[in-house]
């Protein structure tokens, strides 16, 4: 910093790539080739900074540390991205502007928004790229880092972005815009452990990545401790401020970390959706006590809801999970109460009966009114729907009382690449566009010239650099990279000798030709084992070509050099010239070699195909050790089918398959035989396809698959019978009629099928994809308990593959609508399908209809999306359930439900969290009769919890805690 403004104390706004010094207070006049730019700070109100830059890297530099400045807490960033200018804001927080020089700039207006820094944002292309912010931090200290996105259809094309953002080598979350007037958030907490961070937009599958403010926010104490900190983010949830008297969050200034702490009267279905009646607002002015300046601040604990009736009831939305999560809830007795009046009551997670036995005493366990107690778990695996409930014990007088609860879950960090540091070293000598990515070379994303293994913990394999205009030796830290398999640096203006790639053990293909290298080859290139293509023609490059050269199965091209001596032998010296162009030949050569054989194979494959009496090979599917061994097909002879059947007398099923009929075996088994009415191509596939994958799978939720006939161009599948008929049929068929099925039973037909299909997905290899999940497919024995059946459309999964691509094949209202579009089918189409199964089970009503859901709706997944997203999913329950259900299990499933059919499926359950959540609910239907409000405690009256003894820890049972070995490796759910 020049004498101009100098004063003891300021603080500066340091904005510098890692190639530009920034002023510090130990001033010295600048070299000649440096320039000054003034910047106003702003604060000290007038004051005036100046920051020398060397012009070059000036104009080349995109990437920016960037460094706290204001008289605001310390380690306080804002961002303004696409701003163009610093400003304070009405809460006093100062804004500067990202001033990066990568990406466009857009300006916005939405309705209702009026805040400075959401008028402006900064977008990128949609390639293969990562845009990093960086930004100083210290090392071993916690800070909160908040991204917001509002589109406000910026672009015109009212495309929703779809993109990710990581930090560091982490990826922290996927952002899918679904309103372009609602802002998305993401915080994260974290321990630093290296003196910069970088956060990284990237990957965008629709739109283009954008970024509208990203602030930085230092904590002094250590609240947000846990043992696991080194290797796990805290990823923020819910932070929630109960009995708020606004719709605005409480921030800064009264939250001197600017934490956001939501209002529960937002209008969101996250805080509002099955609050319990008699549910109201106290409020105090007094101030609380909270113990240390990290807890939630006193505007927060001054305000709680107090359950009149003697119950808390809330469900919450957890962004993020299933997953461990950190969960704290904050009491203060804002109430006074009188001497024979008394608050203590019992948190009750349904499911998780261990939990309600200890007993909350606000009072007491603080030590005193108007102080702060906050119970909670460090470790805890929470769904994505969390149903809690507060009920008073029996010898209570007043109802629960709840100030703020905060929800974090555990982000595991990833370790980065392990060649990190050497290319890092190699980017600090190049100011081009290329060397400022940023972040991680190669996770989550690696750099766009950069390959990288699929490893936990990654290896550079390829570097591609091939024009991109550089100067100078070739790096030495390149050199270093033993897992590099190519380099290529041609068509650069790389000088000075080829150093020696000894270490690079792996290295097969080098390019370095059109360039101005000089020396000669250097004789250990003869010690690399797996060198297969050597190029260098066009440099000047001068002395002898080692012998050992010659002597590899390689390609080289050295032409163009010459002052480079090709050896004594006229062959090497030929093979040397011309190795490139043999090379060429024989590839094509072999392409054309290689078309021939696939055509016949192919064409051969075509004959196998046709239609015939023989069923075709495919690839092996292996049962779960845990189920029955897989045993060959049996092969009806059509006259014991006749004579079963009566001569297909009793028809008690038909689709586009063909026809069903009853039939019983001479051993007295029933049995029903699906006969296939196409003789086509596509008919014997399917056909051929049931057979095969049924005579290898057997699960107690499968229709079990008996055997098949095919005699005189009649083909047949032979399955048990399942006497209770199609889960369709009960729900809204001729079955339905005085006797509909109840909630309970619902739920268990949901969780036999949800095995099944669970079982196909995870208990075979390769594994099974339906394809064709309905209600017409989930078949019903004596018992009621359901089984999957229909194989005709099943897929094989491919071993490390993420999709089957596939014509798309399934039934209008179940189908997945990614997977119509993209023809890319993957399990969580399946999950879909179960998805409106579940509606089903709740409503009663066809997937599809013309009349049931309004005008403007003709699918269950679009009308039940209205109702429950609104928090009535009293308009969506079959009336012919009579209110006879728990309504906490029925807000589990609906919730599920739609988590089920989002629009993308990375944004779906796996079938098994879906089928622990259906058990959940289970559990909690046959539990309504026993915990109702007022007697949570029933169970735990003698438990021999006092709640003078209660810490942070002491509400959750032992069994919800996880060892440290169980969260190194966090479950699913």
């Amino acid at each position: 910093m020049g004498p101009e403004g100098q004063r003891s104390g300021d603080y500066s706004l340091c904005l510098f790539s890692p190639l530009v010094i920034c002023s510090t207070p130990s001033w010295s006049p600048p070299p000649d080739d440096w320039v000054s730019i003034n910047c106003d700070v702003k604060a000290n109100q007038m004051e005036y900074y100046y920051y020398y830059f060397r012009l070059p890297l000036l104009v080349f530099s995109l990437l920016f540390l960037i460094h706290s400045s204001s008289s605001q807490m310390p380690g306080f960033v804002s961002l303004d991205c696409g701003g163009n200018e610093s400003f304070t804001d009405d809460i006093g927080l100062m804004w500067s502007p990202d001033n990066i020089a990568y990406g466009e700039t857009a300006s916005i207006a939405v309705a209702n928004e009026t805040r400075r820094e959401y008028m402006t944002l900064r977008h990128f292309p949609a390639d293969s790229r990562k845009y990093c912010y960086i930004l100083n931090v210290t090392s071993r200290t916690r800070y909160l880092i908040r991204a917001t996105f509002l589109y406000g259809n910026f672009d015109n094309n009212n495309v929703y972005p779809k993109f990710d953002i990581s930090l560091g080598a982490t990826h922290w979350s996927n952002i899918v815009i679904a309103d372009a007037d609602d802002i998305e958030t993401r915080e994260l907490i974290f321990l630093a452990s290296t003196p910069t961070i970088s956060v990284c937009l990237s990957n965008a599958t629709t739109g283009q990545p954008f970024i509208s403010t990203l602030e930085l926010r230092q904590f002094n104490g250590s609240a947000y401790y846990t043992d696991f900190e080194d290797n796990y983010y805290l990823s923020v949830s819910a932070r929630i401020n109960f009995g708020a008297d606004s719709e605005a969050p409480v921030r800064y200034p009264d939250d001197p970390f600017d934490r956001l702490w939501q209002s529960d009267s937002v209008k969101k279905a996250n805080y509002l959706v099955d609050v319990a009646p008699g549910t109201t607002k106290v409020s105090t002015k007094l101030p609380i006590d909270a113990n240390r300046d990290e807890r939630p601040p006193e505007k927060v604990m001054q305000t709680a809801v107090v359950g009149s009736n003697g119950s808390l009831t809330y469900r919450l939305n957890l962004d993020g999970f299933p997953g461990s999560g950190w969960a704290m809830t904050y009491f203060a007795e804002i109430e006074d109460l009188k001497p024979d009046e008394s608050r203590k009551f019992r948190l009750v997670l349904p499911g998780n009966p261990d939990i309600s036995k200890a007993i909350v005493n606000i009072e007491e366990n603080a030590q005193g009114k108007y102080r702060l107690y906050e119970p909670g778990f460090t470790n805890i695996s929470l769904p994505f729907v969390l149903s809690f409930r507060f009920g008073k014990t029996v010898d209570s007088s007043l109802g629960p009382l709840l100030n703020a609860m905060e929800i974090n879950k555990y982000l595991e960090k990833s370790e980065g690449s392990i060649d990190g540091p050497i290319i890092s070293n190699v980017v600090s000598r190049y100011s081009s566009d290329w060397a400022l990515e940023g972040g991680d070379p190669c996770l989550p994303v690696p750099w766009s010239w950069v390959h990288c293994t699929s490893d936990p913990q990654p290896r550079i394999v390829a570097i591609m650099l091939s024009g991109k205009n550089l100067t100078g030796n070739i790096p030495l830290d390149l050199t270093k990279l033993s897992g590099l398999v190519e380099l290529w640096l041609d068509g650069n203006s790389l000088t000075g000798s080829i150093p020696d790639f000894t270490g690079c053990v792996n290295l097969q293909i080098i390019h370095l030709e059109n360039n101005q290298l000089t020396g000669g080859l250097p004789s250990s290139l003869t010690n690399l084992p797996n060198l297969k293509e050597m190029y260098v023609q066009n440099n000047m490059l001068s002395g002898s070509v080692p012998k050992g050269l010659f002597n590899k199965n390689m390609t080289f091209n050295i032409t163009g050099n010459k002052d480079l001596r090709k050896g004594s032998s006229s062959g090497s010296r030929k093979n040397a010239i011309i190795g490139a162009s043999i090379g060429a030949a024989v590839l094509l050569i072999v392409t054309i070699v290689s078309c021939l054989c696939l055509h016949k194979g192919s064409k051969r494959n075509r004959d196998k195909e046709q239609p015939g009496h023989s069923l075709p090979v495919q690839k092996p599917v292996v049962a779960s050790k845990s189920e029955t061994p897989t045993e060959s097909a049996h092969c009806f002879a059509l006259s014991d089918i006749e004579v079963a059947t009566k001569r297909f007398e009793k028809k008690i099923g038909s689709g586009g398959f063909g026809v069903v009929y009853y039939g019983k075996l001479k051993d007295d088994r029933e049995i029903a035989v699906k006969v296939l009415t196409s003789n086509s191509y596509q008919g014997k596939r399917e056909f051929s396809n049931e057979v095969t994958l049924l005579s290898r799978i057997h699960h107690r939720n499968l229709v079990q698959f008996l055997g098949y006939c095919q005699e005189d161009e009649r083909s047949m599948l032979i399955y048990e019978f399942m006497h209770n008929g199609t889960l369709k049929e009960h729900l809204y068929g001729p079955l339905t009629r005085g006797r509909s099925i109840n909630w309970i039973k619902r739920l268990e037909i949901a969780e036999d099928s949800a095995k099944g299909i669970e079982y196909l997905h995870t208990g075979c290899t390769p594994a099974i994809i339906h394809r064709d999940l309905k209600t017409s497919n989930i078949l019903l024995d004596k018992q009621m308990r359901a089984k999957v059946s229909d194989f005709g459309l099943s897929k094989l999964a491919v071993d490390g593959v993420s999709h089957v691509s596939s014509i798309v094949r399934g039934t209008v209202g179940y189908l997945d609508p990614e997977y119509y579009i993209s023809q890319q089918l993957t399990d969580k189409s399946d999950v879909y399908s179960f998805g409106v199964i579940l509606l089903e089970l709740i409503s009663g009503q066809e997937a599809i209809s013309n009349e049931s859901f309004g005008v403007n709706c003709r699918n269950i997944v679009q009308w039940a999306k209205l109702h429950i997203e609104s928090g009535d999913i009293q308009g969506i329950i079959d009336p012919a359930l009579r209110n006879e259900y728990d309504i906490q299990s029925m807000w589990k499933i609906a919730e599920k439900a739609l988590m089920c059919v989002q629009p993308h499926g990375y944004m779906r359950p796996s079938i098994s969290e879906v089928l622990k959540e259906v058990q959940d609910a289970i559990t909690m239907e046959r539990e309504a009769t026993t915990v109702r409000e007022g007697n949570s405690d029933d169970t735990s009256r003698n438990s021999g919890h006092s709640s003078l003894n209660l810490g942070s820890l002491d509400i959750i049972g032992t069994d919800n805690f996880l060892s440290i070995d169980e969260f190194a490796r966090p479950s699913a759910r």
